[in-house]
């Protein structure tokens, strides 16, 4: 398994990742894309079936493929799976995927990595009612503080979606998220991470070489 240095920004969410000297990826893999896990240095990979790419035909092909790839070594985590109220087939099939992630994480001990889009009921019943071993990861996060707050208090880490986390207008949220639940990610925008973490860090007050260490300690705390 590919593992972070101390010294590395990590991204915790992207997708195409190349090597870069001191970046350290979770290369996101869409198993619709029919992209392998690689042994790139500097990159590892989460692999999940996304909630708009599913319907009843590709369903089961979708998560047999996502199981075959889930117990290569330089995969660290599931998803991204979860729920979207704009995009994608019906919620009960959202669901169905959701909870056969969600079985995986748990089988391989591996984190949750959450889609959400205008479904933070639906999600905040799951995690209620599958009470979780594994951590779950929100990732693109760009709600309002009441919202981080609460999905922090019930054990969530959020990965700040990167348009929003270098807004001004993000700093007051931000400024809300305990920094050991914290995480970064450009998502395949075409934006470097390293950029990222000096706005927020800046928002959050504190030297970049903080910011990195504390987001190298969450992401060793997760990732075993």
């Amino acid at each position: 398994m590919n593992r972070p240095q101390s010294s590395d920004y990590i991204n915790f969410h992207d997708h195409g990742s190349v090597p870069v000297d001191g970046v350290f990826s979770v290369d996101n893999i869409m198993v619709h894309e029919g992209r392998s896990p690689s042994s790139m240095k500097g990159i590892t990979h989460s692999v999940g079936a996304h909630p708009w790419f599913i319907d009843e035909d590709n369903f089961d092909r979708y998560l047999l493929r996502v199981r075959d790839m889930s117990g290569s070594d330089n995969v660290i985590a599931i998803g991204e799976t979860g729920f979207d109220k704009l995009k994608g087939p019906s919620v009960d099939l959202q669901r169905k995927a959701f909870e056969r992630h969600f079985e995986l994480a748990e089988e391989l001990s591996k984190p949750l990595i959450i889609h959400c889009v205008r479904a933070w009921p639906e999600i905040l019943a799951e995690k209620k009612r599958l009470k979780p071993k594994t951590p779950w990861v929100i990732h693109g996060f760009k709600g309002k503080k009441e919202l981080a707050q609460q999905l922090c208090d019930k054990g969530f880490y959020l990965s700040a979606w990167v348009e929003w986390a270098i807004r001004p207008v993000s700093a007051d949220t931000l400024n809300n998220i305990p920094p050991e639940r914290l995480f970064l990610e450009t998502d395949g925008f075409d934006i470097g991470i390293e950029p990222v973490y000096k706005v927020v860090a800046g928002y959050l007050g504190m030297e970049v070489e903080k910011l990195r260490e504390q987001i190298y300690k969450n992401y060793t705390s997760i990732i075993k």
